[in-house]
């Protein structure tokens, strides 16, 4: 009878243990993944009618079909992103995010997706600057929590510029337009793909200002098998030619 007992409990464990298994499987199959995005950022990012478009949005959805994960946007001021993944709201981050040492203390990076950097801008009757170098006495603007924010305020002295900050592109781009500002500093791909759409009033002016690159975001040391999926993910659209395919539907290169 003891032999049977402990039979009968060995099999019931095995039962249990299997069962649970499948509900782990299960419930990983069936999570939706909340992806912060910021939608004032045309290619990349943005919103037309009721439709989100963009390249990093149109990525993000090609790579869950392509792993077979699900996807919910979350849309914000790109400041509060990351703060929003460390309050557990979000579990991914897509959003022309450039990939720096600072960041990467607090979340995790995809390989890059794509090569950017930062550029000045000037008002298109704007003779006078022609380069970072002759902002000296000048005012300029930014976009909260971005790499151009930090360029800016990390060189605010050795450049002797004051440096004004906003939440989003398009004020930031009114702002120069307008006369309020003199320069701005901004994604190179953005600006150029905001000036090509539609006649800001703006130019950019001299070399990049460096080569940032683009970079999907996890919580650091969260969601592993996620960041393995988006990383086989993006592989795959470049070898089948998905990902140059979005590229050319925004850039045209």
């Amino acid at each position: 009878m003891k032999k049977i007992g402990l039979f009968s409990l060995l099999m019931l464990l095995t039962i249990f243990i299997a069962a649970c298994g499948n509900s782990d499987s299960a419930g990983d199959k069936n999570k939706v993944y909340n992806v912060g995005v910021d939608t004032t950022y045309p290619p990349f990012e943005f919103k037309e009618g009721n439709e989100y478009k963009g390249i990093d949005i149109d990525l993000i959805n090609a790579i869950a079909k392509n792993q077979g994960f699900k996807i919910k946007l979350s849309p914000m001021d790109f400041g509060g992103i990351i703060p929003a993944m460390q309050a557990n709201q979000l579990d991914v981050a897509i959003a022309g995010m450039s990939i720096t040492d600072e960041r990467k203390k607090v979340v995790d990076f995809s390989k890059p997706y794509f090569d950017a950097g930062l550029t000045v801008v000037v008002k298109k009757d704007n003779t006078t600057t022609k380069s970072v170098d002759d902002l000296k006495g000048k005012t300029v603007a930014v976009k909260k929590g971005t790499t151009g924010a930090k360029y800016a305020q990390d060189n605010a002295s050795k450049l002797g510029i004051k440096v004004v900050q906003f939440n989003d592109s398009p004020a930031m781009f009114q702002e120069v337009a307008n006369g309020n500002a003199d320069a701005l500093i901004e994604d190179y791909p953005v600006i150029s793909y905001a000036i090509a759409k539609k006649d800001l009033g703006l130019k950019i002016v001299g070399d990049r200002l460096n080569g940032d690159q683009y970079g999907i975001a996890v919580l650091k040391g969260q969601n592993k098998d996620l960041m393995k999926k988006i990383n086989k993910g993006l592989t795959e659209l470049k070898k089948d030619g998905t990902y140059d395919k979005i590229i050319k539907s925004y850039l045209g290169k």
